[in-house]
């Protein structure tokens, strides 16, 4: 049976894979906040279950058997974290250390329960979007708020980074998924926004904010 902390690595390769799935050892390293020689001892055990290609000196490469496997352990993730939300009445912010256990347990009937009582979710509390059975998921780019500009309104749709800190904050100035943002002003300074939303005439968001801030144009 695979462990916890080897699931927890292959969600760590998925993240941070680029767009040749391949991955450095010491951003992984970083990630996960371990020693290199620890990561080199868990690439044997990536290795024998197919999961990844290592050559020395080389990037480690996530193969499609590997990427799967990482997709499946989101999926566990994102439809507790939901299921937590939508039926259980927890907050956004209080989901995700809860999801870190239960995406470990081995019982794909019970996540499939879930998706079929919330009517299948396409998305988690934060925007991200939940894999499928099979591990395909569907990724959109959308926008930051950042890179938009005065007088346009946006809704917001996820989030990027979405930390428990940061959840708060949110919470602290009534922002959530769906809320239409219209941009008044920007901050030549510091990039920082004036922004408008709901019963908000005037917020001030900092450029950090904004970057994790992901929306669509309404």
């Amino acid at each position: 049976m695979v462990s916890s902390t080897v699931e927890n690595y292959l969600k760590a390769l998925y993240r941070l894979a680029n767009e040749n799935a391949e991955v450095n050892i010491s951003e992984l390293s970083a990630e996960l906040e371990v020693s290199k020689p620890t990561v080199n001892a868990m690439v044997k055990t990536l290795q024998q279950h197919g999961w990844i290609i290592y050559t020395k000196y080389k990037p480690l490469k996530l193969t499609e058997e590997g990427r799967k496997a990482a997709a499946l352990i989101l999926r566990k993730h994102r439809l507790t974290e939901m299921f937590l939300v939508e039926k259980m009445g927890f907050g956004w912010e209080e989901v995700h250390e809860i999801a870190e256990q239960v995406e470990h347990i081995k019982a794909p009937a019970l996540f499939d329960r879930m998706d079929e009582l919330m009517d299948y979710p396409k998305v988690d509390p934060h925007g991200s979007p939940i894999p499928d059975k099979d591990g395909n998921i569907i990724q959109k780019n959308y926008k930051k708020l950042s890179e938009h500009e005065v007088g346009e309104e946006v809704m917001l749709i996820a989030l990027n980074h979405s930390s428990k800190e940061f959840l708060e904050f949110l919470d602290s100035r009534n922002i959530s998924l769906n809320t239409k943002i219209t941009i008044k002003s920007v901050e030549i300074f510091d990039n920082s926004m004036v922004v408008s939303y709901e019963n908000h005439p005037s917020e001030t968001l900092s450029q950090k904010v904004c970057e994790r801030l992901l929306v669509e144009k309404v």
